[in-house]
């Protein structure tokens, strides 16, 4: 016996077929993973900072620098080690953020905020605040994300300081979820003193291999500056590894918070 099949019966089973399709596509839409990297440079390394900039840019990316408020100055309260290498100035830092860079406060001298008073907590993040308040050109900083020295801070501080500035970070874990409107306390890792090539990889992939997130990897300075450098050949091999990966986004920590 054959079976006949109106028009109507055909159309309809056409659109059932469709709607099948575009919900599952939907599904698997909302499925898919989406990863989300930032590579957070510390402290302002001069010669590091500029190669940084311009290994980002032959990708079409921002990269994201924080730097010391006086750490051009050489003053004697900064560490010893950053006497070692030449730290940058407002000069370059106003110069790479017109080139579309991301440059955020990593603290006034780079002092552990657990080894102070409140009080002195306070004034230094203050002290910062209003050097890049004078000296950086269109800086705000209740826009700003002020990236803890030594990824520490006291809780009362942590508390204290959303009243001040977007957002902040400090350390652990790597992975952050994906950004939300609101999104205050950012945590990252970081990885030396010695060359973190290597390490760097291997947490980038354990992290591609995972669900959706945003990583916060803190490094300092590239091939022989600062604590636990990267190499630049190995940096620019990533960053076009990255760029040519589907779901996956290179961005600094301003611009992450801003697609929430």
């Amino acid at each position: 016996m054959s079976i006949l099949i109106t028009r109507r019966q055909a159309v309809k089973s056409l659109c059932l077929g469709t709607a099948g399709l575009i919900s599952s596509t939907s599904l698997m839409n909302k499925k898919a993973k989406r990863h989300i990297i930032t590579l957070s440079f510390d402290d302002g390394y001069e010669k590091s900072s500029i190669k940084t900039a311009e290994i980002h840019e032959k990708y079409g990316l921002s990269a994201c620098i924080n730097v010391i408020a006086i750490g051009h100055t050489k003053h004697p309260d900064l560490p010893p080690e950053f006497h070692k290498w030449q730290l940058g100035d407002f000069e370059l830092w106003n110069d790479l953020k017109l080139r579309g860079h991301e440059i955020m406060p990593h603290s006034y001298k780079h002092t552990n905020l657990g080894t102070v008073t409140l009080e002195e907590a306070k004034s230094l993040i203050m002290k910062c605040l209003d050097v890049f308040n004078n000296e950086l050109d269109g800086f705000i900083a209740k826009e700003s994300i002020y990236n803890f020295a030594y990824n520490y801070s006291p809780p009362e501080i942590e508390e204290w300081i959303t009243s001040q500035v977007r957002a902040f970070r400090v350390g652990e874990p790597p992975i952050n979820p994906l950004p939300f409107d609101g999104m205050k306390k950012l945590t990252c890792t970081s990885y030396g003193p010695e060359n973190i090539d290597k390490h760097l990889e291997e947490v980038i992939n354990s992290f591609l291999e995972g669900p959706s997130g945003w990583l916060i990897f803190n490094t300092h300075g590239l091939d022989d500056e600062g604590w636990g450098p990267v190499s630049s050949g190995f940096l620019d091999e990533l960053l076009d590894r990255l760029t040519h990966m589907k779901n996956v986004e290179v961005l600094p920590a301003a611009a992450v918070l801003d697609l929430a």
